[in-house]
């Protein structure tokens, strides 16, 4: 169509994406959906449920939601996190497009990387044998690696919760390398995320593998999330430095 007629296109294509935001939800593989949260939480993993795609934006009632299908549905997530079966099977039934996310910091934390360092530092990771635990990929451009959580030091001073950082939902600030701990979670696999291309977080090393040391991979990431940087000279320079714990 030609330029002369761009405000009708503009009305079309409003009207266009408000159609396929009002068609039903592609059906989910409920068997499958449900041993993968289950796997996640024998793992250890606490799961609580989250909001998920309504076509192009969240089935919250937020308006400009800035994180859709990316958050807890619940502001008692952290204590409301389980990894018990019968919950998780009570959630997972009850609320059958629901994603999950993980709460970070009890068991697990999670170093969340621009997808190209993650891929980066796994090659240079398993070059020199070290071990990886379970890995998931997400397809809005990052990795999460999962870890043994560094947990409270005995002085408490002396730790820094997740928050003074940056909050969960404000990624886009923040493009380097973050370290979820205490105080923060990630979606968990099998996850959906918003638009009409089937985007989703899913595993690439599942929650079989026995979560590592966060030291042991932390210098491979940060050096991976320097070079990222470097060639992305757009981003901040700072966002390639850790969010350290």
């Amino acid at each position: 169509m030609s330029a002369e007629f761009g405000g009708r296109t503009g009305r079309q294509g409003k009207l266009s994406r408000w159609l396929r935001g009002r068609r039903p939800e592609p059906a989910v593989d409920q068997g499958d959906r449900e041993a993968l949260l289950l796997a996640a939480a024998g793992a250890g993993l606490p799961l609580a449920p989250a909001a998920h795609p309504a076509g192009y934006g969240c089935s919250c009632d937020r308006v400009g939601c800035p994180t859709p299908a990316r958050h807890p549905v619940s502001f008692a997530w952290q204590t409301q996190s389980t990894t018990d079966r019968a919950q998780i099977e009570r959630w997972a039934r009850h609320q059958p497009q629901a994603n999950f996310i993980t709460a970070t910091g009890m068991v697990h934390d999670v170093l969340d990387v621009p997808l190209e360092a993650g891929r980066e530092a796994l090659e240079r990771l398993s070059a020199d044998g070290v071990e990886v635990g379970p890995v998931a990929e997400s397809d809005d451009g990052r990795m999460l690696v999962f870890t043994l959580t560094r947990g409270t030091p005995e002085d408490e001073d002396e730790w820094w919760p997740c928050e003074l950082d940056c909050h969960p939902e404000t990624m886009d600030e923040h493009p380097g390398l973050r370290w979820h701990c205490r105080g923060s979670y990630v979606l968990v696999p099998p996850a959906r995320l918003p638009g009409d291309d089937n985007r989703s977080v899913h595993w690439v090393r599942g929650p079989e593998h026995p979560l590592p040391d966060p030291l042991s991979l932390l210098e491979y990431l940060t050096d991976a999330c320097a070079r990222h940087a470097g060639e992305h000279p757009e981003q901040d320079a700072a966002a390639a430095w850790p969010s350290r714990r």
